[in-house]
């Protein structure tokens, strides 16, 4: 005869994590949120950790968003889920925000570039703030609409009612781009332009004509693509086909347009970077799968998405978001080279 099943094990609860560290459950509470700073020693701190981790406690959070009036979740909106550089900003915002007990639900905005519908049927119950990546913050008026805190990544410094912004310096990583091409000698140029109406690609092309400007000899011109790689390789190819001097570089808004430039130079017979110098910008997995692998700029896009989602916290804690814009790193490889002789 089989014994009857034994009850489960009673769920360990914070009392009991403050009993095995001897300490009040409201330390334990300060611990676990994450605000025991200035509070409590760190040795304390640790005693509650250890603790925790001792009896396998796991905190009710859905008793806790009770209290506190807050869901403990994030939405982060981005233009596409396509591109490789937004899933590593979730893969950043999504790793501080397990270290808090939050979640990060992704959210494409239809077509692009918004406007961005809301998800929720509302968001004040089912969001506790937002973040958006490389969007304008009039596209997200839905979600914006409820009053929940705002923190923007890679957009406009101008867009009003945001509560947090993190910042590349791209303009930095363009003329780091620009510098590198002009000191091999180059002073033809295509800017093979992403067709995408943003903030990031507007910074993009001003900053190559301003480091152009001035450059005895430099030319450059514009031309706008469409951001994959067909579309990248149709318009540099009619650009290197047109009439007169042919350009000796491109400089690229994305490595996608770039890996398209490379195509197009390909078909007309030209041999890169000995007869044209491409270059990139992200630093995608893409940059190192063409041959040869790209001269690009690196962009440190898991650190937008700790940073945009430490930003997010602070504004829900009341404490001033951390300063600054990112650094962005110039990143030589095969594709860059000095101009053909007598080019």
């Amino acid at each position: 005869m089989t014994s009857a099943s034994q009850p489960a094990p009673a769920r360990p609860t914070s009392r009991d994590v403050a009993r095995a560290a001897g300490v009040s459950q409201a330390t334990v509470s300060l611990v676990l949120g994450d605000k025991w700073r200035g509070r409590v020693s760190e040795a304390t701190a640790e005693r509650v950790r250890s603790a925790t981790q001792d009896l396998g406690y796991r905190p009710n959070l859905a008793a806790r968003s009770l209290r506190l009036g807050r869901t403990r979740t994030a939405l982060l909106v981005v233009p596409a889920l396509t591109n490789e550089f937004f899933a590593r900003v979730y893969t950043g915002a999504a790793a501080v925000a397990a270290e808090h007990g939050f979640g990060v639900v992704l959210y494409p905005s239809p077509d692009g570039t918004g406007p961005a519908r809301d998800p929720f049927a509302s968001d004040r119950a089912a969001l506790d703030g937002v973040i958006a990546s490389s969007m304008a913050a009039d596209a997200l008026g839905a979600l914006h609409g409820a009053d929940l805190p705002l923190v923007m990544l890679d957009s406009d410094p101008a867009d009003t009612g945001v509560a947090a912004r993190v910042n590349l310096d791209i303009a930095d990583g363009m003329r780091q781009v620009t510098d590198h091409l002009l000191a091999l000698g180059h002073r033809r140029f295509i800017h093979l332009a992403s067709a995408i109406d943003s903030w990031t690609f507007a910074v993009r092309a001003r900053a190559v004509h301003d480091a152009l400007q001035g450059v005895p000899g430099a030319v450059v011109r514009t031309v706008p693509a469409a951001l994959d790689v067909r579309a990248g390789r149709e318009a540099a190819e009619q650009a290197l086909a047109a009439p007169g001097p042919r350009p000796t570089a491109i400089i690229c808004d994305d490595d996608i347009l770039a890996a398209g430039a490379c195509k197009a130079a390909r078909r007309l017979g030209l041999r890169v970077p000995d007869d044209i110098s491409v270059t990139g910008f992200d630093d995608l997995a893409l940059a190192t799968a063409v041959e040869p692998e790209l001269t690009t700029v690196r962009l440190p896009a898991e650190q937008v998405g700790e940073r945009g989602m430490t930003a997010l916290l602070a504004v829900l804690d009341g404490r001033p978001a951390e300063p600054g814009s990112l650094p962005v790193h110039l990143v030589v490889r095969g594709s860059s080279a000095p101009p053909p002789p007598r080019s």
